[in-house]
C-alpha cells in the first residue's frame, strides 16, 4: 500500500519563541522528497539532522510565501547542500512571482554562497548554479517524481501567498500555508488524505487572527469538514499554545469529527492511500 511520511521540522508561528518556524518534509512512496517552506536560520539542517534527514538530501522545495519565517532558511539549505554535494544539480525552487521577487532581494542582501542572482536562479563564486527558480501559477500542475505532482492555490494572507496540494501514489496531502479562512483551500483539499492547516488562535480571538492574516483552529476544523479530508493536523502554533495545544484542538473538533492532532517540532506521521 502506498505511503507518505510527513516530518515536521518546524511548527511555530512567526512570533513563536520556542518552536522552529515552518518547514515540512514529504517523503513520497515513489522516492520523491519535498521540502515545504524553509523555516529561518539553520532550523531545517538542525531539525533534519535530528530525524536523520540530511539537508543535502533535498532537491526540490515548494515555497508558500515570502515572509522570513517561511523563506529565509532557504539560503542555509542551499549553502549546506552545495558544500556536501559538489556535483549536485541546482536546488529546484517552486514559488510564485511575488515570492521570487523577495527571494532575489534576500539573496542579494546576504551573499551567503551567492555571487550572481537573476530571474533564472543563483550562482556561487565558482560560477556553479546552486538554485534554480520555477515560477508557478495557481492551478498549474507540476511533475516532481514518477507518481508525484503538486499544484498551488491562492492563500488569503499576503500578495502571492499560496498553499500546496501534493498528490502521490493515490494520496493527496494539502498544506494551507498562512491564510485566513479560505474557500480556495477547501476546493483544493476535497478528498485529501491529510490537511495540514495553520491554527494561530482559537475562535475566541478570531478578529486578532484575521487582522494578522491567519486562521483560528475552529476555521481549520471548518475547512477540514467542508473539504471532507480524512485527517487534520494543526500547525503554525503560537507561543501561548506551545505547552498546551488543547484549546486549539477543542476548537477544531467542534467543527471536524475526524482524527485531529497538533504538530510539534520533530513529529513524524505516515499516511497511506
Amino acid at each position: 500500500m502506498p505511503e507518505m511520511k510527513i516530518s515536521f521540522l518546524g511548527t511555530g508561528s512567526g512570533t513563536s519563541t520556542n518552536r522552529a518556524h515552518t518547514a515540512i518534509v514529504y517523503d513520497c512512496d515513489d522516492g520523491t522528497r519535498l521540502l515545504i517552506d524553509t523555516s529561518s536560520g539553520n532550523s531545517v539542517a538542525r531539525s533534519g539532522s535530528a530525524l536523520g534527514i540530511p539537508v543535502e538530501g533535498f532537491d526540490q522545495v515548494l515555497l508558500s510565501h515570502y515572509h522570513p519565517d517561511h523563506l529565509s532558511g532557504l539560503l542555509f539549505v542551499q549553502h549546506a547542500r552545495a558544500l556536501a554535494r559538489q556535483d549536485a544539480p541546482p536546488l529546484d525552487i517552486y514559488l510564485t512571482g511575488e515570492t521570487l521577487e523577495w527571494a532575489i532581494k534576500m539573496c542579494n542582501s546576504t551573499h551567503l554562497n551567492v555571487a550572481e542572482v537573476d530571474q533564472e536562479g543563483v550562482k556561487n563564486s565558482d560560477g556553479r548554479q546552486v538554485m534554480r527558480w520555477t515560477v508557478v501559477e495557481p492551478g498549474e500542475q507540476i511533475n516532481l517524481g514518477p507518481t508525484t505532482t503538486a499544484s498551488c492555490f491562492p492563500a488569503d494572507h499576503i500578495s502571492g501567498a499560496v498553499g500546496w496540494r501534493v498528490d502521490s501514489g493515490g494520496m493527496s496531502v494539502v498544506f494551507s500555508g498562512d491564510t485566513r479562512f479560505n474557500p480556495k483551500l477547501i476546493e483544493a483539499a476535497k478528498g485529501a488524505r491529510l490537511l495540514i492547516h495553520e491554527a494561530f488562535r482559537t475562535d475566541e480571538d478570531s478578529d486578532y487572527a484575521n487582522d494578522h492574516g491567519h486562521s483560528t483552529a475552529g476555521e481549520a476544523g471548518r475547512a477540514a469538514a467542508q473539504a471532507g479530508v480524512a485527517q487534520l493536523v494543526l500547525t503554525h502554533i503560537d507561543t501561548e499554545f506551545d505547552a498546551n495545544p488543547k484549546p486549539l484542538l477543542d476548537d477544531a473538533k467542534k467543527h471536524y469529527k475526524g482524527p485531529t492532532s497538533a504538530a510539534a517540532d520533530l513529529d513524524q506521521i505516515t499516511v497511506s492511500a
